[in-house]
């Protein structure tokens, strides 16, 4: 099949599975790369927390902090499903700065995000983004914003009509009456941007060897594994990611690193037009769509 022919062909495959998608998957050797939308700036969710934690562990080297630092962290109390780690917490907690980024990265823990913010805001995190050439990726606020949208404010029978307020109110712009969803106030990248950001882990960049070594072993011992990393994790392959979701937004990024030496960047950033927030068959069209792109790159 040509690469136009697939291109149709998978663009058909989302509009079928309910999903506007922007994707692009890179062979870091070759620089070959194949996408949809790739450009095309959405709301980043709890991706942040990969430029969150390459800024604290650059900090951290440069000596400005001490990953063994123990700092008091009070509990995020949420009840509404989706929040992991500390967020859930009933009581105030002592832990290291270095404990908080695993929470962070691989659990997707909002409250320890904060608690990083709190040392790094998010204007220092872009700044440092900016010091290593990564551009395209918007950091703006902390991850406490992502708990406070509409669906926090509905019964849970009533839920729909939040994500159907996401699906909704959006502007031909990207602008939202969600500001969490709203691309000039929210956390924001492409797909192109975050694979920017996965080579300059992964190849020889700006960015000090041993933070990017830090922020890849992160990212390979991600527990999220429910979305596109069905289709990329094999005894043969490692694969590491970080996954981002908010109302209707499901995303997740990362790099498979095949037995035989190839290596593969894969950003993957959608947008549910079903008004649900369980949606198991998105996240398998997801999956479907990157790996087929990923399986005609590597064939060229």
């Amino acid at each position: 099949m040509s690469t136009e022919a697939l291109l149709r062909e998978m663009r058909q495959r989302l509009r079928d599975g309910g999903l506007h998608g922007c994707f692009l998957v890179r062979d870091l050797h070759t620089g070959q790369e194949l996408g949809i939308e790739p450009d095309t700036q959405l709301p980043a969710a709890s991706l942040v927390k990969i430029p969150l934690a390459l800024a604290t562990l650059e900090r951290i080297r440069r000596g400005e902090l001490d990953g063994a630092t123990m700092l008091t962290v009070e509990p995020g109390r949420i009840t509404s499903p989706g929040p992991t780690g500390l967020s859930r917490f009933r009581h105030p907690v002592r832990i290291a700065i270095d404990d908080l980024l695993y929470l962070s990265t691989c659990v997707s823990d909002g409250t320890a995000a904060d608690a990083l913010f709190a040392l790094t805001p998010p204007a220092q995190v872009a700044g440092i983004m900016r010091e290593f050439g990564l551009q395209g990726i918007s950091v703006r606020h902390t991850t406490r914003e992502l708990t406070e949208t509409p669906v926090e404010r509905f019964e849970a029978a009533e839920a729909h009509l939040a994500y159907a307020l996401a699906i909704e109110a959006g502007t031909s712009g990207r602008g939202h009456r969600v500001p969490q969803l709203d691309v000039t106030r929210a956390n924001s990248g492409s797909a192109r941007s975050y694979v920017e950001l996965l080579q300059a882990l992964w190849t020889p960049s700006a960015i000090p060897p041993e933070v990017a070594g830090r922020v890849r072993g992160l990212m390979a011992d991600n527990l999220l594994r429910q979305r596109i990393s069905p289709d990329f994790s094999s005894d043969a392959s490692i694969w590491s990611s970080k996954t981002g979701t908010l109302l209707n937004l499901r995303h997740e990024v990362g790099v498979v690193e095949h037995s035989d030496g190839q290596t593969f960047a894969v950003a993957v950033l959608t947008e549910s037009l079903v008004p649900a927030g369980t949606q198991p068959d998105a996240d398998a069209v997801m999956a479907h769509v990157a790996r087929t792109l990923r399986d005609h790159l590597r064939q060229l």
